[in-house]
């Protein structure tokens, strides 16, 4: 683990092996952990970055509510200091919202993005009202929230085979502190749509979607690369792609990263 200061906030993350430099982006209520497998595994032809982003993990928390361009200037801010002059950014659900703010921040820094079990668009009406909801939930019953928010990320029939997966998912959200979800629910809440960062950039793009994201919605996640050049994979599961569809989903991001 490494360290470093960004506006007095301790940043943490991981740099491990050599070549193209890749960085993968957790999501809400994750952290860095949650790549150890694909660290291991794609650090032998790669140069592989993890990054706890704001409030998560080992990364304080940084004012009430922490935005997706905030989170992206702290990738900047790690990037800078390792002098990686180009990567390609994979984001996992938030991770992804983050990779899109940083895509449209420092396009000239970008290789090659990937899309994770997330959108290009701002949020619903609807999901706006979810997020305050959330925030209410949390603030009223912190372990309650945590451990119902991470079951319903699978897919329903995940929910009975992958038990020990989940819990573990679930003792890693735990150490998330009350502030980080909070302040990390409103900047989601408040990002903007970016859907034109896929039909405009140049670099390549790949979208990964699960079939039954209880999270979102298949049909619609499918919307925002049409007419695009994004290259689409589907798994057949859930929101949580890494842990359901752990080697289809090695495979495919190394395959990705070859090509370019």
């Amino acid at each position: 683990m490494e360290t470093l200061l960004y506006k007095n906030t301790q940043i943490s993350y991981s740099d491990s092996g050599k070549g193209t430099a890749v960085v993968l982006l957790h999501g809400f209520l994750e952290n860095k952990t949650m790549w150890n497998f694909y660290v291991s595994e794609l650090s032998k032809k790669n140069r592989i970055i993890t990054i706890d982003l704001l409030g998560h993990g080992e990364t304080e928390s940084l004012g009430y509510v922490q935005t997706m361009e905030e989170n992206a200037d702290v990738v900047h801010e790690v990037l800078s200091k390792l002098k990686i002059r180009k990567a390609i950014l994979v984001g996992h659900s938030m991770g992804g919202y983050v990779a899109l703010a940083f895509a449209e921040l420092y396009p000239e820094k970008m290789k090659g993005l990937v899309l994770l079990n997330s959108t290009s668009k701002e949020d619903s009406s609807e999901r706006k009202k979810n997020r305050d909801r959330a925030i209410k939930a949390v603030k009223k019953d912190y372990e309650t929230f945590i451990r119902l928010s991470i079951a319903n990320l699978f897919s329903e029939e995940n929910r009975e085979i992958l038990i020990k997966e989940i819990e573990a998912v679930k003792i890693q959200a735990l150490k998330t502190p009350l502030q980080g979800i909070v302040a990390s629910l409103e900047g989601m809440k408040a990002r903007k749509d970016r859907e034109f960062l896929l039909h405009t950039t140049t670099f390549p793009k790949l979208l990964i979607v699960g079939k039954k994201d209880p999270v979102l919605n298949y049909d619609e996640n499918l919307e925002q690369i049409k007419n695009t050049n994004v290259e689409l994979v589907t798994f057949p599961d859930g929101h949580m792609s890494s842990i359901e569809n752990q080697e289809e989903l090695l495979s495919v991001l190394a395959d990705f990263f070859k090509r370019i």
